[in-house]
């Protein structure tokens, strides 16, 4: 990919680092994740599009709202990363002893009319044995490898 000023950045290490999860982009997309990934790295303070690409000095850059497709309308496999992120955890964390599976359910607190999957929940927090309480949401469950340190 070539710099604001013309120049080849090199984004060899970020790309090998990265490698395991190339299958689930398209090259274009993929080159997009590499100068996010590698300015979002860099950047100093919250990790937006904006703030990797102005670490990355391409603030000014033609094609700048490219990169904000890449999250929201570009074509990549969220569930391909996710089995090979978990496949790599494994590999790493695990790799000769038993895979336990630890698993949790958290309420997200969003109210509004265009939320479809929102429902009518038992607080895990505030209810107790003998005290019932009701929170509107979004109900998500969390898998978590679990690995001995």
């Amino acid at each position: 990919m070539e710099g604001e000023a013309g120049k080849d950045v090199g984004f060899s290490g970020i790309a090998a680092w990265l490698g395991p999860f190339r299958a689930a982009f398209t090259a274009p997309t993929w080159r997009r994740v590499l100068v996010l990934t590698s300015g979002a790295i860099m950047s100093p303070g919250r990790r937006t599009v904006c703030s990797a690409l102005r670490a990355m000095g391409l603030d000014d850059a033609a094609d700048f709202s490219s990169f904000h497709r890449v999250l929201n309308c570009n074509h990549w496999s969220a569930l391909a990363l996710a089995r090979t992120l978990f496949v790599w955890l494994v590999a790493v964390l695990v790799p000769d002893g038993p895979v336990i599976i630890g698993i949790d359910d958290t309420l997200e607190r969003r109210t509004g009319r265009r939320i479809a999957a929102r429902g009518i929940y038992r607080d895990p927090v505030r209810s107790s044995h003998g005290h019932f309480v009701k929170a509107s949401g979004l109900r998500w469950q969390a898998f978590m490898l679990l690995a001995p340190l």
